[in-house]
């Protein structure tokens, strides 16, 4: 089955269909060896040979990979300091695999690992309200007023978060463990909304993003995501997609 050369470099992670187009318009892009510069062009994916600036253009599987990542472990896949990283927790998945969103080198829990990039990129928008669910051990009790200040929102130095779900689910010694649900990405922002009213985190952990959570996957372990857990994310982060 044929397909437009501009929609095959976006699925080989080349770049998107519009700058793919730019790209094939500029003469980069050779199919069997020969210059292409329409990018309606269409070609036989698996027969037809693409390549860009000389490297071929491969489509690889897409992999969906649910990682319990442990504390010590960079969110990258470099570390100019040397620290490990999460990829390291999965080297022997032959794909190459890029984290979606972040968790920082302290916190813990669950992070998917993926090489499909439309996905990863819906399921961190904001306006897709993706839900994400952390487990905050906080110093201190926090006030009844204190916890509303964060389920209405939280001034930050880069905006006002949006209404969190926030709930006391234990103590410990004199500190409090908060279950916290947001749906934005912004940077370090359970632990900066935490320090904003005054408890900050002692320990983090992701539990739960959409419908996943680590139930049975034990701290440093990974798990390929089943067919239909890969369908409830694509329905809620691309409602649109014909998955």
């Amino acid at each position: 089955m044929k397909e437009r050369l501009q929609k095959y470099m976006a699925r080989a992670g080349i770049a998107s269909r519009r700058h793919s187009e730019e790209i094939i318009a500029a003469g980069r892009v050779k199919v069997n060896g020969a210059v292409v510069r329409e990018p309606g062009a269409k070609i036989e994916p698996g027969h037809d040979v693409v390549t860009v600036d000389n490297k071929t253009a491969k489509v690889e599987k897409k992999v969906y990979i649910l990682l319990n990542k442990p504390s010590g472990y960079v969110t990258t896949l470099k570390d100019p300091q040397g620290r490990p990283v999460v990829t390291d927790l999965s080297k022997e998945i032959p794909q190459r695999v890029y984290p979606v969103g972040r968790l920082d080198y302290s916190t813990e829990g669950l992070l998917l690992l993926t090489n499909d990039g439309r996905l990863a990129y819906a399921l961190t928008h904001p306006r897709h309200e993706i839900q994400k669910i952390y487990h905050a051990l906080v110093k201190g009790v926090p006030s009844i007023e204190k916890i509303n200040q964060m389920k209405k929102g939280i001034d930050l130095s880069d905006g006002t978060t949006a209404p969190a779900r926030v709930r006391i689910i234990g103590k410990q010694m004199g500190d409090t463990l908060l279950e916290i649900g947001i749906h934005e990405g912004k940077n370090r922002q359970v632990r900066r909304m935490c320090e904003h009213i005054g408890h900050p985190v002692l320990q983090l952990k992701r539990v739960k993003i959409g419908n996943l959570t680590l139930h049975g996957l034990s701290k440093g372990r990974h798990r390929h995501l089943t067919h239909q857990e890969i369908k409830q994310l694509t329905t809620m982060a691309l409602p649109k997609s014909k998955y």
